[in-house]
């Protein structure tokens, strides 16, 4: 956990760590020591993001405990047998802590036998985000027409995190209004689609996420994921774009406030 803090130079609080999972098991053992220590190594804001009911308590629980973590709930298209409903998480989206509604969508990759039921719930939370005026989280898994569809029907405020669609998705969700999600995957040496939507993205429309404990990026590719760690994947982008990775991270602190009016 600490290879990567321990030889890295300390930030101005310019990270702003837009999908994350810190209520995970894999941070067991090492949640508080590491979330303690995050706002010393260039950490603003978290959004800690829930699957279920369960994890979206867990997830307002952190965000009550940390300042500088804000959180999403919502239900998972891979935790739709968890029964939790709607109107559950309406209840929990009152708190004053919770930014968006989160993570939602489709996943068309690990759950192929329910797409009806994950089409209902990912339009009833949109649905739902609207009614409360806060953006969505987007989860989208090989699922790209379906979900394009659905957002260009309801064009809600948000972000398609883990964006791994073409460019010519990404230009669809810009003119819908919403963000760009990106993570450890753009310095993936096996990443193709995403370098080229980074390029053509404005500079006001993408968010750096972690989706950790998960997606670290290299050289630590495999090993637990933290939210210092955007700043390797806003190197990869900054030179990618051709800016420095200050500017990216700058730039890309200010759209995630914006969105969840942080």
């Amino acid at each position: 956990m600490t290879e990567f803090l321990d030889n890295y130079k300390p930030l101005k609080p310019l990270i702003f760590d837009s999908h994350s999972h810190y209520d995970d098991s894999k941070f067991d053992g090492v949640r508080d020591e590491l979330l303690s220590s995050l706002p010393q190594h260039g950490v603003g804001r978290v959004i800690t993001c829930g699957c279920d009911l369960k994890s979206s308590k867990a997830a307002i629980s952190l965000a009550q405990k940390y300042d500088y973590i804000y959180c999403a709930v919502g239900i998972h298209p891979e935790n739709l047998e968890s029964k939790t409903t709607v109107e559950e998480i309406e209840k929990l989206a009152a708190h004053k802590k919770v930014a968006a509604i989160g993570e939602i969508g489709l996943d068309y990759y690990y759950c192929r036998e329910n797409r009806s039921e994950q089409l209902y719930f990912f339009e009833q939370q949109i649905i739902l985000a609207k009614k409360l005026e806060l953006p969505v989280i987007v989860h989208d898994r090989e699922a790209h027409s379906d979900t394009l569809e659905i957002l260009k029907k309801h064009k809600p405020r948000g972000v398609v995190h883990c964006f791994s669609g073409s460019a010519q998705m990404a230009e669809e969700i810009l003119k819908i209004g919403m963000y760009i999600g990106v993570g450890g995957v753009i310095t993936f040496k096996n990443s193709k689609k995403l370098p080229e939507v980074v390029k053509m993205l404005p500079p006001d429309r993408m968010l750096i996420e972690t989706d950790c404990p998960y997606l670290a990026p290299e050289p630590y590719r495999g090993k637990l994921c933290h939210s210092g760690m955007i700043a390797l994947t806003a190197e990869k982008i900054a030179e990618i774009r051709g800016c420095t990775a200050e500017e990216v991270l700058k730039q890309t602190y200010l759209d995630a406030q914006k969105l969840f009016c942080l």
